[in-house]
């Protein structure tokens, strides 16, 4: 029992050193090259950058979302995701910023974040025992940087705006199951009533392409970009 004991503790040790090696890692290893503004107050948007390592400052972009007569879902979340960024670029010149949008489709039908209790559990009905689509836009942009013209260091303008697309199925939810999980108060600011992330995982069958991008942002694609452009450097 008294080895155990010692066992344990030398096993302890090595995890907290272990912890403090990766935090010391993580503070010595700086990847973001350039400044970067986050055009979101999603903590999840934000949880995701900051796993993947990047520094950012949060500036929430303020825009009117509304769907446009026949607009596809997945142009809208583009266009949103644009809308965003280029609102947040314009007040900082010079500096990159990401704008996103995410959104459930069933069908024909853009299942957005629910307006009320009823709202919810329409739409988790909907999403029940089928698989649903889930489009993440995203743009990453800087715009001219006025001021540095005279100093000859403008910076060029710069807009890419992509999306991605993930298949999520759903098992088959009891009203109870739903009941519950609308009692929680989860699926009340998240486009399609659920979190993936969080407490409604229980309803996810299989997904089929980027996780992250379900959450709110495909971190994959968006890194890819980053690096590309040099904002952030793994060397």
């Amino acid at each position: 029992m008294v080895k155990n004991k010692v066992n344990n503790k030398k096993t302890g040790q090595k995890i907290g050193n272990i912890r403090k090696n990766r935090k010391l890692i993580q503070i010595k290893n700086k990847i973001t090259k350039k400044n970067l503004i986050l055009a979101s107050q999603s903590p999840r948007r934000k949880e995701l950058l900051e796993q993947a390592g990047v520094d950012f400052k949060i500036v929430p972009a303020n825009i009117e979302e509304i769907i446009g007569a026949f607009e596809r879902a997945e142009d809208y979340v583009m266009r949103l995701s644009r809308e965003k960024a280029l609102h947040v670029a314009q007040k900082y010149p010079g500096e990159w910023v990401i704008g996103a949008d995410t959104t459930v489709v069933m069908g024909d039908a853009i299942l957005e974040k629910p307006l009320s209790e009823d709202d919810a559990r329409k739409m988790l009905e909907t999403l029940s025992g089928r698989s649903h689509i889930v489009y993440t836009g995203f743009t990453i942009c800087r715009k001219t940087d006025l001021a540095g013209r005279d100093s000859g260091i403008q910076a060029e303008e710069k807009l890419i705006t992509s999306s991605v697309r993930t298949d999520v199925l759903f098992k088959t939810l009891t009203a109870s199951e739903i009941d519950w999980y609308i009692g929680t108060g989860e699926p009340f600011d998240k486009a399609g009533s659920y979190a993936i992330q969080g407490l409604g995982t229980f309803m996810v069958r299989s997904i089929n392409g980027s996780y992250s991008n379900v959450v709110g942002l495909p971190v994959c694609e968006v890194m890819e970009i980053l690096a590309k452009e040099g904002i952030i450097e793994m060397t």
